[in-house]
């Protein structure tokens, strides 16, 4: 799924928009805390592609399937500025420059790479079973072990390769 942005702070808002409406179809609920780091992250990477490079960009979501099992969610902006992503220490006082390190302290994994004269940033978020979802015999044994294997994150981290290339396998996709 991808969604075109103009170089207009007023674009942020209907990223998050168009972002959280895409989420129902995929089987994050509103309520899952991925869903509120997902829209903020949505928020951070497209107001840096507006306010930093003034370029139009392109932001792309993979999503699971409408499914509860641990799965990764994968955002991309892509703009046709080279100028490399930046984090910036701000200072107490500053009302701005904390985008990258939000992104760096939220997001599982994230990263950039030249994508033509441009950029790509990416981050992906890792989805763990949700609490009820598998049933056992030994009253919730299994479904305790299952997150607490996605906490441990070897299980949801080798869910999808990093490089500079996504891994597209098992997401659904809308051209907008």
């Amino acid at each position: 799924m991808q969604l075109e942005i103009r170089p207009d702070p007023a674009e942020v808002g209907r990223a998050r928009r168009w972002a959280r409406s895409r989420l129902a179809g995929s089987g994050i609920g509103d309520e899952e805390p991925l869903a509120e780091t997902l829209i903020l992250l949505v928020s951070e990477l497209v107001t840096n592609a507006v306010v930093h490079t003034g370029c139009p960009a392109v932001l792309r979501l993979s999503l699971p399937r409408g499914t509860a099992e641990p799965s990764t969610v994968r955002l991309e902006v892509a703009d046709t500025s080279d100028r490399a992503p930046v984090p910036r220490c701000a200072g107490d006082e500053a009302t701005g420059g904390r985008g990258l390190a939000l992104v760096d302290g939220l997001a599982d994994r994230w990263g950039w790479s030249v994508e033509g004269a441009g950029k790509r940033i990416w981050c992906e978020l890792d989805r763990c079973a949700e609490p009820g979802a598998a049933e056992a015999d030994d009253g919730g044994a299994e479904q305790r072990r299952g997150v607490e294997e996605c906490r441990g994150v070897e299980e949801c981290r080798g869910a999808v390769p990093v490089g500079p290339e996504p891994a597209y396998g098992g997401f659904a996709y809308e051209a907008v």
